[in-house]
């Protein structure tokens, strides 16, 4: 009996400690499900798809029309970001749908989308619902000067300016790339939706229609309100990529010259790939993210916080932010993060100073007791919002605590301490004079 009870505990932490390690080794895996139009993408798009896997992403493979297609099991996503190179799909297979990919996006999970001339109603409806939308079907991006010396004639292999692209280090990389290959379908974005971004746009010369038809109607997108790269940041932090090209992946666009067919510089090699992982680093979280961690608030002087602060206490108050690069947390470094000490309206609003990572700065409490919020609010484009509040209570001051001789009252005190001792001159003037002339009267 007593062997079998041993057994069954020795089991039982096996099974624990594997439980253990499989959920840490979930939590930090890129569990990744790439969607295909047909397998040959996976060969006509290797170096993509290997340089996600150097990264140590988890790609799993399959096509956009499974029937066994799901994001959700048992309550639980499976997994943690979503590639869709299936632009033609009209329909999702298995679970997957418009509503199943936005609540994945609810959930936090990030999504990278590449379409294509050939586009389906799926991609469309799903760039809807995140603000984006794409041209009719078979249009595509034209530009009369800025295509490739490649180009067959219909002036839809365009050449990107990079400096069409964001001005966001965190997004794009810090270094310059070289001229982009784009070939594909054009997007505007919704002008009510504020967090879309513009991340790589067509020259003012560019417009999106159908090469094979007369002009006859403005088209759907003219010049620089052309994307062919957008993104968005939902409020909950997960991220979503659209792009207007599918080629924009490929071995032939990674590897191709670029040059510009109007006596434009050759390069030996386009943009495409830096720009690609850059973006990719972007959109699956391993750039760009901010986190919280020590924080920190007492009165000048203390080593503690204390249970409730006085009006008029000078606090110190500091905390630490970190980020995430090449997959370990170091200090943040910038000069523009404000604290703001909040009771319904903000009542004091300072920049902290930064000294490795620890954001600090000293104020003096308002005059007005209450219950208020240390509140820092951090929305800068590229990064994660970071968003930190810590509540205290402000107590009025105790009878023991005011001054007993108010400067400003010093008249008043004055006055008074007159009069009494006017009121004492006039009683012993009142009660020692004695009128002699009424004696005189009576002799």
């Amino acid at each position: 009996m007593a062997s079998m009870v041993l057994l069954f505990a020795l089991s039982s932490f096996v099974l624990f400690v594997s439980s253990s390690c499989s959920s840490f080794d979930g939590r930090q895996s890129k569990r990744t499900l790439v969607l295909l139009d047909n397998w040959t993408i996976r060969e006509t798009h290797s170096i993509y798809f290997q340089s996600l896997r150097d990264r140590g992403f988890e790609l799993t493979f399959k096509t956009a029309d499974d029937s066994s297609l799901s994001l959700v099991k048992y309550g639980e996503f499976l997994y943690d970001n979503l590639i869709i190179f299936s632009p033609s799909v009209e329909e999702f297979g298995g679970s997957i749908d418009v509503n199943a990919l936005t609540n994945f996006v609810d959930g936090g999970g990030n999504v990278l989308v590449a379409a294509s001339s050939n586009i389906g109603e799926a991609v469309r409806d799903f760039g809807s619902e995140c603000g984006v939308d794409f041209d009719d079907e078979k249009t595509a991006v034209i530009d009369h000067l800025n295509y490739d010396v490649s180009d067959s004639g219909k002036h839809t292999l365009i050449v990107a300016d990079p400096a069409s692209l964001i001005t966001s280090p965190v997004m794009v990389g810090i270094k310059k790339v070289n001229p982009i290959l784009f070939k594909g379908i054009g997007m505007t974005a919704d002008a009510e939706n504020p967090l879309v971004l513009d991340i790589l746009h067509a020259s003012w010369t560019a417009y999106s229609f159908n090469p094979d038809e007369k002009i006859t109607e403005y088209p759907h997108a003219v010049g620089q309100n052309t994307l062919l790269i957008a993104g968005l940041q939902a409020r909950n932090n997960a991220r979503v990529l659209f792009f207007g090209s599918l080629d924009f992946f490929s071995d032939e666009f990674f590897t191709s010259a670029v040059q510009s067919a109007n006596g434009g510089q050759k390069h030996g090699q386009s943009g495409n790939k830096d720009l690609a992982a850059a973006l990719s680093q972007w959109v699956f979280k391993e750039k760009g993210v901010l986190r919280v961690g020590k924080v920190v608030h007492r009165k000048v002087g203390e080593s503690q916080p204390p249970q409730a602060y006085t009006v008029l206490d000078d606090v110190v108050y500091s905390l630490e932010i970190e980020k995430l690069e090449d997959g370990r947390w170091i200090p943040f470094e910038v000069d523009d993060v404000q604290l703001e000490f909040v009771r319904i309206d903000p009542f004091v609003r300072t920049t902290l100073t930064s000294k490795n990572g620890i954001f600090q700065t000293q104020f003096k409490l308002p005059d007005v007791y209450g219950v208020y919020q240390f509140r820092v609010d951090y929305n800068r484009m590229g990064f994660t919002h970071l968003f930190s509040t810590t509540q205290v209570s402000v107590r009025p001051l105790q009878h023991t605590q005011y001054e007993r001789f108010i400067a400003s009252a010093y008249p008043y005190y004055t006055g008074a301490f007159s009069m009494m001792f006017g009121v004492v001159i006039f009683s012993l003037i009142f009660l020692h004079y004695r009128d002699d002339s009424a004696k005189d009267k009576a002799e």
